[in-house]
């Protein structure tokens, strides 16, 4: 079939990805340096002003969100696959500082000195350290070169509490008060002192692969998947759904702790600090405020159980799930992807949230299935994951993808539905029946819009995007831009074809032996340059989507499941729950 699609290729993201990956092969270490007049080639959508001298606060905040705290300290960041390959290579990680970053998930150790050890599921991981590792020294570096004009008289004590030597502060970095707001909310009370590291020193980051072979990749997916099979041996012996979501919101739903416990999150909320969100959860009880009071308890709990009096709750949550079939899988030797599986047979129905409740419940209760759900993996890792639990959990009946997306037509907490994905990996469009549509979600969706029958595109990474590749994009249809959803349909096909995924087609994806949904949320707008939902904690109105997506896809498993166990094909969802999904 002759191509109509658009080529999402660039010149110079090409050239930066070879650059990368050449310079990678290396045993030595690679300095960031080498990469930045490549990097500030691209015209990355996310670090349009790399070339300025002026600072790009959006690129370098960015950055900051999606590197541990402890940058500062490092000078050298070391990449691999599992704990095996780190101690092959005489890095004893698990002795290490566990670290995080706040808008991305990768599990990282930090050696208390100068070295961050970081590990990856696939080459998307380096696809998107890399860059994220060059705005970050690039930005860096304009900001010390500015703060060598720093005036003796203008002590920190003073920029940190009064306005006057702060706006003072903005103007000689040449950004907005604002600009430099977002930098003391980030770093919190290390803000004068980073300010201070940043004067002092240029940023001089090396990177170091260990290893980057495919079979690397795969033994650590392998591992990853023998940890699931020894703490659930059945697995390979159960139909499963499989799901890649988040840890949150199917638990969540699926246990009702948090309705259960309205009682003592009312208490919590009485507190003086959470004035604001007591206001809140009144205006959504009396009505002023459309939103989902479940949503809302979900959200406070989560609230809660951060602090030391909600410990306890913690803890009573976990020995509940672990009564109703909920277990819970975490990769502590592995990258950082946990897994959880879910028992429909043993869920008790009168806990489910009340948007998935039934009047009759004992095709429930005959279930066999699980569900497998995922912490949604980076790019091409979701394509490795999938592909090895397709070889041992059979029959799988359904997979089902949610994640975040930028959308270039919606709005921030939009919901969009693709049935064509174009994907960068493989170089396919894939054309695929989608199991939903705007029916199935927008009675759950409160504040945004439900957008179906759109076309997504898969693409590298976040930074390897410029204006150039989004106006044909955008052109051609294509509105929704994610990560995921190609990877996983170039492993849907060989779930369904007795071949490996081809390159550079057209795809149909129709007639499959199981079902396939996938939904994304609009996180960013970058035609618009709206804010970004991952610069920050969501409110509960960010988590409207996330239930929406999650609401649709298990009403989607019990559909399929009452099917399944009975002769009624009416899954006969109770009524009000339809009609009144937030009451």
């Amino acid at each position: 079939m002759e191509r109509t699609v658009p080529s999402t290729a660039s010149e110079e993201i090409d050239l930066y990805l070879r650059t990368i990956y050449s310079l990678l092969r290396t045993s030595a270490e690679v300095q960031i340096r080498s990469l930045e007049e490549v990097h500030a080639a691209t015209q990355s959508s996310l670090h349009l002003n790399a070339r300025k001298t002026t600072p790009d606060t959006a690129a370098f905040v960015y950055s900051l969100l999606r590197l541990p705290d402890c940058m500062p300290e490092i000078r050298s960041v070391v990449l691999g696959q599992s704990a095996a390959v780190f101690r092959q290579h005489g890095y004893h990680v698990e002795k290490w500082k566990q670290v995080s970053a706040r808008a991305r998930r990768r599990r990282c150790f930090f050696n208390g000195k100068d070295t961050l050890a970081c590990y990856i599921a696939s080459r998307s991981d380096i696809d998107d350290v890399i860059p994220v590792l060059a705005a970050y020294q690039i930005e860096w570096n304009k900001l010390h070169h500015l703060l060598q004009r720093w005036p003796q008289q203008l002590t920190w004590k003073k920029v940190e509490t009064e306005s006057e030597p702060f706006n003072t502060l903005a103007a000689l970095l040449e950004i907005q008060p604002e600009d430099l707001e977002r930098l003391r909310t980030i770093w919190g009370r290390d803000f004068s002192r980073n300010l201070q590291r940043i004067a002092h020193k240029r940023c001089r980051i090396g990177v170091r692969l260990l290893s980057g072979s495919l079979s690397d990749y795969r033994r650590a997916t392998r591992a990853w998947w023998d940890n699931i099979e020894r703490c659930c041996p059945y697995i390979s012996e159960r139909p499963i759904y499989f799901i890649s979501s988040n840890t949150h919101s199917m638990v969540n739903m699926l246990s009702g702790f948090a309705l259960q416990q309205r009682d003592e999150l009312n208490r919590y909320l009485e507190r003086d600090e959470n004035d604001t969100l007591k206001a809140e959860w009144e205006s959504i009880c009396n009505g002023q405020v459309p939103s989902s009071q479940e949503n809302f308890l979900y959200y406070v709990m989560k609230k809660y159980q951060q602090t030391r009096a909600g410990a306890a709750l913690e803890r009573a949550q976990l020995q509940l799930e672990a009564d109703i079939g909920i277990i819970h899988i975490p990769s502590e030797q592995y990258f950082d992807v946990e897994a959880q599986i879910i028992d429909l047979g043993r869920l008790r129905p009168q806990l489910l949230d009340p948007r998935l409740r039934f009047s009759n419940s004992e095709w429930l209760l005959q279930s066999d299935a699980l569900l497998l759900n995922i912490d949604y993996p980076l790019g091409m890792a979701a394509y490795n994951l999938l592909v090895k639990i397709a070889e041992h959990a059979y029959p799988i009946l359904g997979v089902y993808s949610m994640g975040k997306a930028a959308t270039l037509n919606g709005r921030l907490g939009d919901m969009m539905i693709p049935n064509v994905v174009q994907d960068e990996h493989s170089k396919n469009t894939y054309l695929f029946q989608n199991a939903f549509g705007a029916a199935q979600v927008a009675p759950y969706l409160l504040y945004g819009t439900v957008l179906d029958n759109q076309k997504a595109v898969s693409v590298y990474g976040t930074f390897l995007q410029n204006a150039r590749i989004m106006d044909v994009m955008y052109r051609e249809g294509y509105t929704d831009i994610e990560m995921e959803a190609g990877p996983y349909l170039s492993a849907v096909f060989e779930m369904a074809r007795p071949k490996r995924h081809p390159t550079n087609e057209i795809v149909s994806l129709y007639d499959l032996p199981f079902d396939l949904g996938i939904l994304h949320y609009a996180s960013d707008t970058p035609l618009s340059k709206g804010k970004n939902l991952g610069a920050g904690t969501l409110s509960y109105f960010g988590m409207d989507s996330t239930y929406a997506a999650t609401v649709a896809i298990l009403r989607r498993i019990f559909e399929l499941e009452k099917q399944r166990n009975s002769t009624t094909t009416n899954p006969n969802f109770d009524d009000q729950a339809q009609k009144d999904p937030a009451s």
